[in-house]
């Protein structure tokens, strides 16, 4: 299962699409499409990629305890949800108006639509057992609660788009060693022979 650093590695899958696609038009360089916080003060790029919240889905099905040697299992991994928001970076720009924006936020509609799911092997190129896509998937949230978002870092809403990321397994290095078998035993039964 997938390790630690696939919740980067997601957020690196996202901005390495969007810089693939919506380079030169309608954002001139890759260099203005980052991972960022739009808290962030004097950084010169357009378009940020912001990961606010990582939330364990307990709705979503879990592999059981899975073999390592012959002896161990290993703890089962568990299932997150990721929550980005993709907005235009205030502080940069760069003489954008408001057709600008909306085409930008449309071109990343449209590229997210387009592109809305990555196998973890793709990410990370080790794995050796098939895990199931991670999807990209708009946020169903309110307004308001886009709103608090914004509230959190203390900038003004502007228009923005939210996306979940799930499920996005995340393994785990607990090793469990079963008890040995110290007793057993065995019965004998011949079919067709009457119960006595």
């Amino acid at each position: 299962m997938a390790d630690y650093p696939i919740i980067s590695d997601v957020s690196s899958f996202i901005v390495r699409t969007l810089r693939k696609k919506m380079c030169p038009e309608p954002i001139p360089s890759p260099n203005n499409i980052e991972v960022s916080s739009p808290a962030s003060q004097d950084v010169d790029y357009i378009l940020g990629l912001y990961l606010y919240d990582i939330r364990e889905e307990n709705d979503v099905a879990r592999p059981q305890t899975m073999p390592r040697g012959r002896v161990k299992l290993v703890v089962p991994p568990k299932p997150y949800s990721l929550y980005y928001m993709v907005f235009i970076n205030g502080g940069s720009q760069m003489g954008l108006k408001a057709p600008d924006i909306q085409k930008i936020i449309g071109r990343v509609a449209q590229i997210v639509n387009d592109n809305a799911s990555v196998y973890p092997n793709e990410l990370q190129s080790w794995l050796d057992v098939q895990e199931p896509p991670i999807v990209l998937s708009q946020a169903k949230i309110s307004l308001e609660e886009k709103v608090r978002v914004w509230s959190a870092i203390n900038k003004p809403y502007q228009i923005s788009l939210f996306y979940k990321a799930a499920p996005v397994f995340l393994s785990s290095e607990l090793v469990l060693t079963p008890p040995r078998v110290k007793e057993a035993e065995f019965g004998l039964h011949i079919a067709g022979e009457d119960d006595q």
